[in-house]
């Protein structure tokens, strides 16, 4: 049995203080076999901990059916990091906010119409403890208190920047317990008033969030929390990036000073992110504070180890102030996965969207448009088709309201695009004597992941309308696009421009390594690699490339699948031996 606590203002480990110095790395943005290579270097740097988020909608990505496999192997992220001697930090907090789709809340809690989040509302809760049910047991043998690495849990994340219901946080303080959870627990919010009122719960330690003014974060704690151990919980050392933004990049140097004057003060501090990794597939979240604010595939985030795994500046000037500290082995990194140039890959092959209808899935009727989450549907695309008599003057198609992105076709062609974002963009429709069929073609860019705007179901919300005239008798598609084997491709017959398609090529791989799918001249659209789903593309940047871990390749053919929602200048890509991000 090891022991973790407090003592007085200290952490105390195996009866002697610790200053922790830790970094988040989720297991969820990394694939699997490269997680022990990214803990090694955390490790290798002098930190002493890791801390992951939790994501629940990885474990339950449909109610009921659980899922500990793969890229969801917690058990196994958490052996990996024990058997390298760190202490591990779970933060598996029903909601994680992490830049995640929906903050790491499963999409089919929307299905509920009534669907209170993140307070004492019994069904929400009845969903929580169910989770908790399969989740904690998976963790209670590898607490510390049973001789694994974990030596704390977070039960609920930055609560204060979105309620006060003490109520609630007591329920999962109790939920956890109550399943055998015997270590420390915490909350951690912004160093503010408000949010430490609203976030902190008797008998459990507060940890603060920022990335600079320490000495003032560290007093507004201590002010509610006098005799504690200082912690920050997250120290953001770099940032995320919107689509249509700049990338964000920080000074090392600074990074360094602030996290220096941490150490000073005694305080224990989590590196937010130490590796940031990619939102692969559909899970990137969103924010909403004037605008939809979607974020883009890769996580990167400018920090100590990059997207890739390599190390940076930051790094090493992180790990030169520890030294100041700790004392620090001589660096040995392990051998990083080389980076390889496939070159250009020829996307011989084309299958038409609106042409594979029938394959990819199973038509419903209903009389007013339906989001995803009424239909069963999580991520990906829904497709919108009803019949409009004629003839009709031009008049404006309005959706109310389109979540997040819809592309407008009448009797096929393409007639422009309806953006939640965009209220200056419209689209004006004129339907022939003999009637028309209308489609839209609503892609969820991400479900918002932090802040009051949390319940953001996706597809159509309400109704579309033609001038003032509501639109009844809808076919609905659901296209998740999670499997696309049953795709029949044409060679050589070029797709037509603004049509939604998928274009397939493929290349050779002599000798393995990491690359990055160059996709100039494309528009937007989602990639894959042997099936695997790469993420989201778009023009507007500032990503110009995706991350292609090479254990997705394999030795001799693999293939690439593009699906490009208007078209693309000419249907090449590039895999190159760089990242493209700003």
């Amino acid at each position: 049995m090891n022991t973790f606590g407090i003592e007085g203002k200290h952490f105390v480990s195996n009866g002697k203080p610790v200053q922790l110095i830790s970094g988040a790395i989720h297991y969820f943005r990394v694939l699997p076999e490269y997680w022990a290579d990214r803990l090694l270097k955390l490790k290798a740097c002098g930190f002493n901990t890791v801390e992951t988020y939790v994501a629940w909608n990885i474990h339950e990505p449909q109610k009921g059916q659980f899922n500990f496999e793969g890229i969801a192997n917690l058990v196994r992220f958490v052996e990996i990091a024990g058997d390298l001697g760190l202490h591990v930090i779970v933060r598996p907090s029903p909601y994680i906010c992490a830049e995640w789709e929906f903050g790491g809340l499963p999409a089919w809690l929307l299905e509920d119409p009534g669907m209170r989040l993140r307070c004492y509302h019994k069904p929400f809760l009845n969903h929580v403890d169910a989770y908790y049910d399969v989740l904690l047991p998976k963790l209670v043998p590898l607490l510390c208190t049973n001789g694994g690495p974990i030596i704390a849990m977070q039960i609920e994340n930055e609560y204060g920047s979105y309620g006060n219901d003490v109520k609630y946080l007591t329920h999962l303080k109790e939920s956890m317990i109550s399943r055998g959870i015997d270590v420390l627990l915490f909350t951690s919010d912004g160093p503010e008033d408000i949010m430490l009122q609203g976030g902190m719960v008797p008998g459990v330690l507060e940890t603060v969030n920022f990335g600079s003014r320490p000495v003032e974060a560290f007093e507004k704690l201590q002010a509610y929390q006098p005799d504690q151990p200082l912690m920050c919980m997250e120290y953001w050392n770099g940032w995320f990036d919107h689509w249509g933004e700049k990338h964000h990049t920080r000074d090392a140097d600074d990074v360094a000073q602030i996290f220096e004057t941490m150490l000073a003060a005694g305080a224990s501090v989590n590196f937010y992110m130490f590796h940031g990794g990619t939102n692969f597939g559909f899970y990137n979240g969103a924010n909403y504070s004037t605008k939809y604010e979607p974020t883009i595939t890769s996580y990167d985030y400018d920090v100590l180890l990059d997207e890739s795994g390599e190390p940076t500046d930051k790094y090493f000037k992180v790990r030169d102030v520890i030294r100041k500290y700790v004392d620090v082995p001589e660096l040995q990194l392990p051998e990083q996965m080389p980076k390889r140039s496939y070159g250009e890959v020829q996307m011989t092959a084309q299958a038409g969207l609106f042409n594979s209808l029938d394959v990819l899935s199973t038509p419903v009727q209903r009389t007013c448009p339906e989001t995803m989450e009424a239909l069963g549907q999580d991520y990906g695309f829904i497709l919108y088709t009803t019949k409009l008599s004629g003839p009709r003057e031009e008049l404006k198609l309005n959706i109310q309201e389109v979540r997040d992105r819809a592309l407008v076709f009448l009797d096929g062609q393409y007639r422009g695009v309806i953006e939640s974002w965009n209220p200056e963009g419209e689209v004006k429709l004129t339907v022939p004597p003999e009637g028309a069929t209308l489609q839209l073609l609503v892609e969820n860019m991400g479900r918002v992941n932090y802040g009051p705007r949390l319940r953001d179901s996706k597809g159509i919300t309400e109704g579309v309308r033609y001038g003032y005239q509501f639109l009844f008798d809808w076919t609905i598609h659901s296209l998740p696009l999670t499997d696309l084997s049953a795709l029949s491709y044409s060679e050589n017959s070029p797709a037509s421009h603004y049509q939604p398609t998928f274009y397939k090529g493929t290349f050779h791989v002599g000798e393995i390594g990491d690359t990055y799918l160059k996709l100039e001249g494309w528009t937007k659209g989602v990639a894959y690699v042997n099936g695997f789903n790469l993420g989201r593309y778009w023009e507007v940047g500032p990503q110009q490339t995706l991350y292609v871990p090479a254990p997705l390749l394999r030795e001799g053919e693999n293939e690439i699948v593009i699906f490009e929602l208007h078209g693309a200048n000419s249907p090449v890509v590039t895999l190159q031996n760089h990242a493209q991000l700003g």
